[in-house]
């Protein structure tokens, strides 16, 4: 076999095998407001759970509170599933009726 035989060959297989790449889903995350849970709470969450300094954990919570909800974060799927699924836990483990939710970005 010639050496143009092998390059069309190897030519040929890397288009074969070449796959399209998509970018993941991106979920926005999302805090929704209730009467009962304590405002110092929710900042201490969004820094815990969110890295958010304080600054940004009161201007969350204050968007919560006064919009109904407020973003935490965009993030892939798997990692907003996450997110939500520790913050719930959290929320009842520390006996608050917070929720946290994800839509689509």
């Amino acid at each position: 076999m010639s050496q143009s035989d092998d390059h069309t060959h190897d030519s040929d297989l890397a288009t074969q095998n070449r796959t399209e790449i998509q970018e993941p889903s991106f979920y926005k995350v999302m805090l929704l407001n209730d009467d009962f849970t304590p405002m110092d709470f929710v900042v201490e969450l969004l820094m815990r759970h969110f890295r958010k300094s304080h600054e940004d954990a009161m201007r969350i919570m204050l968007e919560v509170h006064h919009d109904g909800r407020g973003l935490c974060g965009v993030f892939p799927r798997d990692l907003a599933e996450t997110k939500v699924s520790q913050v719930n836990q959290y929320a009842r483990d520390n006996d608050h009726p917070l929720k946290c939710a994800m839509e689509p970005n």
